[in-house]
């Protein structure tokens, strides 16, 4: 296998030999300043890696050799603490001042601590009753940020022929804002009940969970005309796991333990744009 050691900083030579040492590899290509490919190592060889490249700030990945971005059909993302840096419903909470509560909640469910996403979800929801729905807007507005090298991520992946689903536990406000303003293709996510211009603190349709999740995969690349072997999810929480496991290739992006164990490829320190660097 190839393993492909990337960094936020340029990667110190020093690192060359033992990188290649701990990997059981033939040799280390710089393939830029922030990348280096190690051929022929071994993923055995994890544990060792994992020590070594969380002290010094790196992030590894095995990768067969020959494979290409455009091998790919579909990458699929969650919203949340992926694509984008907050938790939506953590942020709009904040606006009636329960934002420790409804976090608190949210991160038990990430870890897997909270087994029913329906649960944790419509605990959450039910604090937001009779919230003013233009906290929505606010939170876009002002708190809503992109993960780091999310767009160039997206116009790599476009470009390569991908196609881009946004499938998310979160909420539609904020999917369909984004779909129209990075051009994703597909979008999935719960509905917010509002009712005369505030929230009641229920969503109407089908709850996005983690077994939604995994079938909008299936099913859009049955619409596509792929299998999904030829998809690539990319998720931060045990809500995701599902979904990442019916992908040809899973990233864990700034994720939970259970999540980085379950992953193809683990990006703990550089940007989503790290997925194109892979290839």
């Amino acid at each position: 296998m190839n393993l492909v050691i990337q960094s936020l900083a340029p990667i110190a030579e020093t690192h060359f030999k033992p990188l290649v040492g701990l990997a059981r590899g033939m040799r280390a290509t710089p393939l830029d300043t922030r990348t280096l490919r190690i051929e022929d190592a071994n993923p055995l060889q994890r544990a060792d890696l994992d020590v070594y490249c969380g002290t010094h700030q790196l992030d590894y990945a095995f990768i067969e050799p020959g494979r290409q971005l455009r091998d790919f059909g579909l990458v699929a993302m969650d919203m949340d603490s992926t694509l984008i840096t907050i938790e939506c419903i953590d942020e709009i909470a904040d606006f009636c001042g329960l934002k420790a509560q409804v976090a608190a909640i949210t991160e038990a469910s990430m870890r897997g601590e909270i087994k029913d996403f329906n649960e944790s979800l419509t605990r959450r929801v039910t604090l937001l009753e009779g919230l003013d729905a233009s906290a929505l807007e606010r939170v876009y507005e002002e708190r809503l940020q992109l993960s780091p090298g999310a767009e160039r991520m997206l116009a790599g992946a476009k470009a390569a022929g991908l196609k881009t689903l946004l499938v998310s536990g979160g909420f539609t406000f904020f999917t369909e804002k984004l779909k129209a303003r990075l051009g994703l293709d597909f979008t999935r996510a719960n509905t917010l009940e509002i009712v005369d211009g505030k929230l009641t603190g229920r969503v109407t349709g089908e709850v996005v969970d983690a077994d939604v999740k995994a079938r909008t995969l299936r099913e859009t690349c049955a619409q596509l005309g792929i299998e999904p072997a030829r998809a690539i999810a990319m998720g931060d929480g045990s809500n995701d796991l599902k979904m990442m496991a019916e992908a040809g290739l899973s990233v864990a992006f700034r994720a939970k333990p259970v999540v980085r164990e379950a992953a193809s490829v683990a990006f703990n320190f550089v940007g989503l744009d790290g997925l194109l660097r892979l290839f």
